[in-house]
This record gives structure tokens, sequence and C-alpha cells, in this order.
């Protein structure tokens, strides 16, 4: 790994062993995108660029020694209105009202490791051995605004991450009204591309379509990152597929309003940027005042898609989660949210706990309805003290209780909302966010709290800390139910995500032992910024198996095994009244962080008996389904009648197959499997019985025994190597 500056070819050359990442000056004041691929060793050539200065382009300096415009130059960071007529990456107003701007280089510095991004959650390293920073520092001296472009990238992953921070150097405010956090230039248009839109209980659809002459573009307009669309896109070659091909993968650290724009212009030339939607956003910068943007993670694959997964998971495994749980096994739970909705009593959840402690479960989470007067959606969100009528004992007692049964005790929260029929609404109404002589939209019989003022803040933080110190609670569920609306343009949103952030920090820092899932309706805020706090989210309220099969493979494009919940329930199912068998329900469910919800005192015997052989399978490899390397086989989304992953240790000692029929035919031809991911020099052996060296299993494959009969059918095989 090196970053290397070269005066001969002005070129940045950003390498490691799997890529290379050029960056160049043109007329030595303009950054310039050179190359981003394959690993080059050295860089012999200045940059070059396809279009010089075409009629009707403006050349910002007719005094060059070659003539060109920014409108057709190759670059890493645009401004606006000095001959670029692309999307920008920023836009500032100085204080007479102009837009137009010219950040023009000025210096680098090539810095061991990482730094922090204060206030906001980022990737980092515990060695700086483990990455390298170039910092890239381009001034317009005429408004006085200064900025450094970071690039770091990691030794042993084909990742960079990319920030930028502003400063206003001169005397006067500069108003920011664009700040994106990267922009990557390719200087031709032949890609396919990815993006994971969804809606709530159908999250992460993988969509792939040809990249056209245009703007994409992706964003959140909804405060958060919402369900609609994952911060996420990617450029992929036309053949590329699982395990071959050539992919760039970007990713953005954070769980507000965002946008994505991929650009292609008249000269099949590609813009892609990412970073914080402007729809909402202004910031006024004063003197001598800087603005962070968040983090956009860049993944380069030449190894296929699951490769590019992989960079991603073991990115966000070892170097954005944090703390205790990083590493930790996840603990089987089950939460009683399907099973009795907001109808319980300390007596119900004791007698759930009961049977949920016979089986083999670890972790009992009690969700919605245990707070105020809470028992449905119109009320007590804000007021986070006991629901007496339900739990007469109190949480301490109920906790103890659980505690005593060998299980741990999880608690549902709902930090951030508040109901209009609530002691906190009606002590503080000014507290929602609000736009005034206009009445609120609700979401779920519930508005915001305005989380960018501290005395919100300070409020919920010392109601949930007053529980979190008398009892005993070693899991917290963090939902977020609805989307943001009357939102002002300015400050608002994006310092509503600081004081959210400030406000997780607090907890997990004072609360390490408590493991945090976050949730928003399911996986409406499943994003990089979030695992930074909370190291696994609820990833769908649809717990149907067959859909979860979408929903978990296309999540998987991004997110580690580790953070994603997944639960067996009951049947007909609660979103789309279908009937799957207990089974397949497990093996969906135990291809993630393993857990059940549903009233488990209404199973019968054998079916108690199932759930306890499925904890007892899943406990015996939960290490190597956690953190092992997951391997996308057969996808949901093509023909829907199948579904196929394998997760291997990354030793490649073992491994687990999953098989998913969803659709069976009469008289139909039985398939050959292929596996991926094994070692082709060693042999394995199934729980079935079947030896072959792991090339048989990858190369001529096998066919599934005996043949699966009927719709909804699983199958699952566990490889060891025997030599």
């Amino acid at each position: 790994m090196a970053i290397v500056y070269s005066e001969n070819t002005q070129t940045f050359h950003l390498q490691n062993d799997q890529m290379s990442y050029v960056i160049g000056l043109k007329e030595g004041r303009y950054l310039t995108h050179h190359y981003w691929g394959k690993k080059l060793e050295n860089i012999h050539s200045e940059p070059d660029y396809q279009q010089e200065s075409p009629s009707f382009y403006a050349n910002p300096n007719e005094k060059t020694v070659q003539p060109f415009s920014l409108g057709t130059l190759l670059q890493e960071f645009p401004g606006t209105d000095t001959g670029d007529h692309r999307e920008a990456a920023y836009t500032y107003t100085d204080k007479d009202g102009y837009r137009a701007n010219q950040l023009i280089y000025k210096s680098y510095q090539i810095i061991p490791g990482k730094k922090e991004l204060a206030g906001l959650p980022h990737t980092y390293v515990t060695d700086p051995g483990q990455a390298e920073t170039l910092e890239l520092t381009l001034n317009d001296s005429i408004t006085g605004m200064e900025v450094i472009l970071s690039y770091t990238i990691f030794q042993n992953l084909s990742v960079i991450t990319r920030s930028v921070v502003f400063t206003n150097t001169s005397q006067a405010p500069l108003r920011l009204d664009r700040v994106l956090s990267m922009n990557v230039d390719f200087d031709e248009s032949d890609f396919e591309l990815i993006q994971l839109p969804g809606a709530w209980a159908r999250e992460r659809e993988i969509v792939r379509s040809p990249l056209v002459r245009g703007i994409h573009k992706i964003d959140s307009k909804r405060g958060t990152t919402s369900h609609t669309y994952q911060p996420f896109l990617a450029l992929a070659r036309p053949d590329t597929r699982e395990e071959a091909g050539e992919v760039y993968a970007f990713h953005f650290v954070y769980s507000g309003e965002f946008v994505a724009h991929v650009e292609v212009d008249t000269y099949a030339q590609t813009r892609v940027q990412m970073g914080i939607n402007p729809e909402h956003f202004e910031w006024t910068l004063h003197p001598q005042e800087t603005f962070q943007t968040p983090e956009v993670v860049m993944v380069y694959s030449d190894q296929g898609l699951n490769n590019m997964s992989h960079q991603f998971h073991r990115l966000y495994q070892d170097h954005l989660i944090r703390g205790q749980h990083q590493y930790q096994e996840r603990p089987v739970l089950i939460n009683n949210w399907e099973g009795t909705y907001f109808d319980f009593t300390e007596e119900k959840i004791l007698a759930m706990a009961d049977q949920a402690a016979e089986v083999g479960v670890e972790l009992f989470v009690l969700d919605d309805g245990w707070f105020g007067e809470r028992n449905n959606d119109d009320s007590s969100l804000g007021d986070w003290f006991v629901n007496a009528p339900k739990l007469p004992n109190g949480l301490k007692a109920l906790s103890q209780a659980i505690h005593e049964k060998g299980m741990k005790f999880g608690l549902w929260f709902e930090p951030e909302m508040i109901s209009e029929n609530s002691e906190l609404y009606r002590a503080h109404p000014d507290w929602a966010i609000q736009t005034p002589n206009r009445p609120p939209s609700r979401g779920r019989d519930q508005l915001i709290l305005d989380f960018s003022r501290k005395e919100v803040r300070d409020n919920i933080l010392n109601q949930m800390k007053a529980i979190l110190d008398e009892v005993p609670i070693d899991y917290i569920k963090w939902d977020y139910n609805r989307n943001m609306t009357e939102l002002m343009k300015g400050e608002n949103t994006h310092r509503y995500m600081l004081g959210l952030y400030e406000l997780m920090k607090d907890l997990v820092t004072t609360y390490p032992n408590i493991l945090f899932e976050s949730c928003s309706g399911g996986g409406g805020r499943f994003d990089p910024g979030m695992l930074y706090y909370m190291p696994q989210t609820w990833t769908s309220d649809n717990t149907d198996a067959p859909s979860r099969l979408e929903i978990q493979y296309g999540t998987s494009l991004i997110m580690p095994t580790s953070s994603m919940g997944a639960h067996v329930s009951a049947i007909p199912n609660h979103q789309v009244n279908r009937m799957t068998s207990l089974e397949m329900r497990g093996h969906v469910a135990m291809s993630g962080n393993l857990g059940y919800e549903l009233d488990i005192t209404t199973l019968s015997e054998t079916e108690k008996k199932q759930v306890k052989d499925q904890i007892i399978f899943y406990k015996s490899h939960r290490k190597l389904i956690q953190f092992g390397d997951f391997y996308r086989i057969l996808s949901p989304f093509n023909k829907k009648e199948e579904t196929a992953w394998i997760v291997v240790a990354p030793d490649k000692s073992e491994a687990i197959y999953s098989y998913f029929q969803i659709r069976d035919q009469a008289n139909k031809a039985n398939k050959r499997v292929k596996l991926l991911g094994l070692d082709p020099k060693r042999r394995y052996q199934s729980d079935d019985g079947m030896i072959l060296g792991g090339d048989e299993w990858m190369y001529r494959g096998f066919y599934i025994q005996p043949h699966l009969f009927g719709d909804y059918q699983s199958k699952q095989l566990y490889l060891k190597v025997v030599d």
C-alpha cells in the first residue's frame, strides 16, 4: 500500500495489491480523474483526455498552453458556473449572491492511517499501517473558500473512502447550497447500473439496467435514508456476474437525506456523485468555520459482485462496527411483537419466556406497548415509563424473572418519536417537527421530535437512562416508524442527524454491554451510518420466508450477515398470508441472526422440538454463519423459482449451503448444483455423507437428493474438510 506523487507526470497514485486510483493535475491547477481499476505498478504518462475544447464549451483560462474546457474534463470535484454544465459536486453563494466559483489546487499531504470525522459515523483503523490518506487542498482566492478532499486507501481491501471539509477563510459568511462527498468521472459509459430500491416490507430489491445518456438520480427527501432507496449504486460491466467481471460500487455512510447521481454526457463520459441531498439543505459558513461532509465508501472489484460484497462486508465488520459486539456471536432471540402485538400482560410474557427458555432461546425481547398508556398506535410515544396495568411489578422485576430463566432481556424503544396523546407532547408541543400555522402531517399517528435541539435530546436521553440505570437490560431495539414531513430548507435536517448521532454515541458509550439493534419499520434505515453505532439491524418487518429470500439476498450485496436480524414467524404469515414449512422458515432465518417472532406457547410439541433442533444446529455453526464469507449463487430476482447461497469459513475449512425451491413443477429435470468459495484442492464431506473434492463441488456440481417436492421447500448441507 502506498500513495505516491510524481512531479514528472503530475499525478497522485493511490495503490495497494488489488487496485490503483490515479488523480492528475491539469495545468497544475485543476484536479482531474486519470484512472481507477486494476493495480498499476507505475504511472509513466501524464493525464490525457478524450475531448479538449469543442465548440460551445468555455475555456476557463485562455492563456493555457493547450485549450480545454471544464465542461468535458474528467474531474475529481467539479464546481459550477465556470464552464462545466454537468452536475456540480458543490455550490456555494457569496455575500453578493454569486455562485460562480473555481477551486484551484493548492497543496497535498500524505498521512499514515485515517482521521476521525468529528460528529459523524465513519470507517476507522486500529493501526496506522492499515490505511493511508491523501489530503488535497483546493482554494478559491476570490471568495476565500478552502476545501480539503480526503482519500483513504485501505491496505488489504479494494476500498477507497472519500469525504470533504469546507472552510471559510474570508471575512464574510458563505452559504453552502450543495456539498457532495465525492465525484468520479469515467471516460466511457459501457456499464449497467445496479441499485437497491424498495418499499416497506420489500426492501433492497436488486434492479439492474443499461446506462443511457442523461441523469439517473437515486435519492431520499424523507429525512432519513428510507425504504425507498438504499444510499448505494454500482456500475458493472454488462458481462459482470456474481463470480466474474468488473464493478465499481459506492455507498454513503450517513443516515439522513442523500442523493446519488449518474450522468452520461454527450461524449459518453460518465459522472458519479454521492452526498447529502441539497433538497432541504443550506448551511451558513461563518468566517473561519468548517463543514465536514459524511463519508462515501468506494469499492472496486474485477472478480464479480460476490467479491464486491466481500470488500464491503470486511470493511464494515473490521472498520465500521465497533465495541464489544463487533466480533461477538449474536444471541438467538424471541420477540413478542407478532405473537401478541399490544395485547399482552406480565403473565403472558412470562409464559412465553418459559417456553422460549426450554427450546434454547438466549434473549427475550419485549417489543412495543410496555410504556405510558400504550395499547395501540395512537398514544404515549415520548412517555418512557412503565405501563403499570400491563406490568404491575415493573420492568426490573420482569427482567430479573427472565434472567432467572437463563435468558437475557431486551426492550423496544422509539426515541425519536412523539404521540400527540402523550404527557411529553402536552408539556412540549413545540418539540415536534412542524411548520408554523400549518396542520402537521401524521404517520402511524405520530410526529417526530426535533433532535436538532439539545433540550429535546437531553429529555429523551435522561428518560432512557433512568430505565437503563435501574433495569438489567442486555439488548435494545431502536425503532423509527415514519418519514419526515414539513421540513424547512436550511440546517435542520443535517443538524437532526448530528444530534441523533450524538445521542446514540452517548448511549453506546455509557452502556457498552448492551447490544443495540436499529430498526425503521424493518429496514428503512439500514445504512452504514447506523451500523457505526448499532452492529445489527432488523432487516425487514416482512417475516415471510420466500419474501425474505429477496430481501436478504439484496441486503447481502452490501451488508455483512452479522448485521442482519432474521426471524421465524407464525403461519399464515402476517404480511402476505402465506403458508410455508417451519423447516424453510428456519433455513431462511438462520442465514442471518436467528430469532423467533411468534407466540411460542401456541406451538405443538412436535413444532417445539423442531425449533429446539434448529437452535441447536444454529448455535453449533453460529460463528460460521455470522462471520463467514457469504456467496450468492442463485438469485430469487431472476425467474423467482429458486434461490441458493453458501457461507464459507475464512480458512475454507467448512461451509453451509442453503437451497430454496420457491415454485415446483411436474416432471421437471433435476438440476445440477454448483457451489462457490471452497478450496479446490481439499476434500469436503457433507452431513448427508457425500465426499467430493472442492473442485468437484464447485465445477462439476451435484444433484440435490432426495428431489424436493412442492412449493416453498428448502435444503441445507453442512460441509467440512476431511483431509
